[in-house]
C-alpha cells in the first residue's frame, strides 16, 4: 500500500478509551510507513498524551463549535497535504465536514470514526453530515454499527465495524503472586477494574456488589475521573475503605490486570467493545460485565465471561460470588475469553483493516 498522509481530529479534553484508541492506532500505522498527525483542541489531554506515543499533534481552537475553530481547522487543511481525514468526536467532525465542504471545496475525504453507542440523531443536517460530508463510517462495535444502518438509514456499504485491537503480547497471562508484590497488593482474592471514572462504567454498582461479598475479598478501581470523590465517599460508607485500593491512572495497567482473580465491568451506557475488557480477557481473567453497546460481541455469557444486568449491583454480587468460590470456572473462562480475544480483537487486525479504509477512502 501507498504511504498515505492521515489526520486525526480530536476536539475533547477529556481521557479514555476514545483517546486511547487514537493515539494507539496512529502509532502503528507511523510505525508502518505511514505519515499521521493529531489536531487536537489546546490543553486537552490527548495533546499532553501524544509526545509519548510518538503521535506529532497540533493544537487548534476547535474544543467548540466556533469561527475561530473553524478558520484555523480550514487554514491548517488548505496549506498542509492531506489523504484522509478521520474525525472522532461531534465537535471536530462538524468543523471539519463544513471547512472541507464549504470552504475547501471537499478535496479531502472524511473518515468518520464512531465510538460510542449514544444514539445520532435522524434530522437532516446529521444525515448530512454521516453520508454526504464523510466518505466512510467506522464503528467501534457491530452493534453500533448495525443501529446506523437499521436505525439511522445509513448506506450499508459505507459502515464499517473496526474494534480497538490490543497486543496479545503486552496483555497475556503473568505471575499473580508476583504482581501483587510488585504493586503492593494484599494476597486476598481481588476483583479489579480498569476504567475512567465516570457515572456509565458501573463502578458504584461494583462497589455494591463487593459489599456484599465475604470480607476478605479486595476491590481494586484503576482509572481516575470525574466520579472519583463520590466513588471514595461510597467505599466509606460501605465499609470497604481497608479492602479498596484507588490506583489512579497508570500507564501500563498490564500488571495491574495479571494481579487481579477477577476482572468486572458493569457499564450501563456508552459503550462500544470497551478496550479495558479486551485487555482483561487477554491477560486471561475470568470477567462479569453486562451487554450494553457492543460488549456482547465480546462477553458471550458463559462462554468467554460472565454477563449480568445492567446496574443490578445483586446479579453482579452473585456473578462474582461464583466466580471467586470456583476456580475451574476461573480458569474455564479466563481461558476461553483469551482465545476469543486474541483471534479477534488483535492490534495488527485493526491496523490491517484500518489501513485499508483509509486507503480505500483515499483512492475515490
Amino acid at each position: 500500500m501507498r504511504r498515505l498522509s492521515i489526520v486525526h481530529t480530536e476536539s475533547s479534553l477529556g481521557w479514555g478509551g476514545q483517546e486511547i484508541r487514537i493515539l494507539s492506532e496512529s502509532k502503528g500505522l507511523i510505525a508502518r510507513g505511514h505519515h499521521v498527525c493529531l489536531l487536537c483542541a489546546p490543553d486537552s489531554r490527548i495533546q499532553a498524551e501524544a509526545p509519548a506515543w510518538g503521535v506529532p499533534s497540533v493544537a487548534l481552537p476547535i474544543g467548540r463549535k466556533r469561527w475561530a475553530g473553524l478558520r484555523g481547522l480550514a487554514w491548517w487543511l488548505k496549506n498542509h497535504r492531506c489523504d484522509v481525514i478521520a474525525t472522532h468526536s461531534s465537535t471536530d467532525s462538524w468543523l471539519s465536514a463544513v471547512a472541507l465542504s464549504v470552504l475547501l471545496a471537499g478535496r479531502t475525504p472524511i473518515v468518520r470514526v464512531r465510538h460510542v453507542s449514544v444514539p445520532v440523531s435522524k434530522g437532516p443536517l446529521t444525515r448530512w453530515l454521516y453520508t454526504r460530508a464523510a466518505s466512510r463510517i467506522v464503528t467501534t462495535g457491530e452493534a453500533l454499527k448495525r443501529e446506523l444502518i437499521d436505525g439511522n438509514g445509513f448506506p450499508a456499504g459505507r459502515v464499517e465495524s473496526v474494534p480497538t485491537g490490543i497486543d496479545p503480547v503486552r496483555f497475556a497471562p503473568g505471575d499473580r503472586a508476583g504482581a501483587r508484590a510488585r504493586l503492593g497488593l494484599p494476597d486476598t482474592p481481588l476483583v479489579g477494574i480498569v476504567a475512567t471514572l465516570r457515572s456509565w462504567k458501573g463502578h458504584k454498582f461494583l462497589i455494591e456488589a463487593v459489599a456484599e461479598l465475604p470480607a476478605d475479598v479486595g476491590l481494586v478501581i484503576v482509572g481516575e475521573g470525574p466520579m472519583r470523590e463520590q466513588l471514595e465517599a461510597l467505599v466509606t460508607e460501605r465499609g470497604l475503605r481497608e479492602r479498596t485500593v484507588f490506583a489512579g491512572n497508570r500507564a501500563d495497567v498490564a500488571p495491574w490486570l495479571q494481579a487481579m482473580d477477577v476482572f468486572a465491568l458493569p457499564s450501563y451506557a456508552h459503550e462500544g467493545v470497551p478496550q479495558a475488557l479486551i485487555q482483561a480477557m487477554m491477560t486471561g481473567l475470568p470477567c462479569v460485565t453486562t451487554a450494553v453497546g457492543s460488549i456482547g460481541e465480546l462477553a458471550i455469557h458463559e462462554k468467554t465471561a460472565l454477563v449480568v444486568p445492567a446496574q443490578d449491583a445483586g446479579a453482579l454480587s452473585q456473578a462474582l460470588s461464583l466466580l471467586l468460590k470456583d476456580e475451574r470456572l476461573r480458569r474455564a473462562l479466563g481461558d476461553a475469553a483469551r482465545a476469543h480475544a486474541v483471534a479477534n480483537y488483535s492490534y495488527e487486525r485493526m491496523l490491517d483493516r484500518m489501513e485499508l479504509i483509509y486507503g480505500e477512502a483515499a483512492s475515490r
